[in-house]
């Protein structure tokens, strides 16, 4: 019996980059779904069986930061990656994320930290930050 890939949940402003993302997890094996924003992103946070979080920190409307602690409040077991451009991150943002890494990491990092998270969520929880 085949077993379903997990599905992630990218949301970011940027369509390039969420385009490139999507493209780099789908061929990873991941199911992906997509947001241009904190408010999409929470809809198709609550209504679908996501497995793990890649979200952008800064958006406007909605920082990655406020869309984080709602999505810890709808399901606190989901993992959460947050991506950004800035390596100081208030320390407040990095305890409601499991992990932080900086968009300049590159493809083969957040694939390792995905992969990780997505296998051993409780394992990641607050263990990296940048």
């Amino acid at each position: 019996m085949s077993r379903t890939p997990p599905l992630i949940l990218c949301v970011d402003d940027e369509t390039v980059g969420l385009q490139v993302r999507r493209m780099l997890l789908e061929r990873a094996g991941y199911r992906v779904l997509t947001a241009l924003d904190g408010v999409l992103g929470l809809e198709i946070f609550a209504r679908e069986p996501i497995q793990a979080v890649v979200l952008d920190y800064s958006m406007p409307g909605m920082s990655g930061a406020e869309v984080a602690m709602r999505m810890r409040h709808t399901k606190p077991e989901v993992p959460i990656l947050l991506l950004s451009a800035y390596v100081d991150l208030p320390a407040d943002v990095k305890e409601v994320v499991n992990v932080c890494m900086t968009k300049g990491e590159g493809a083969p990092v957040l694939l390792e930290k995905l992969s990780r998270l997505v296998l051993n969520p409780a394992d990641t929880i607050q263990s990296e930050s940048l």
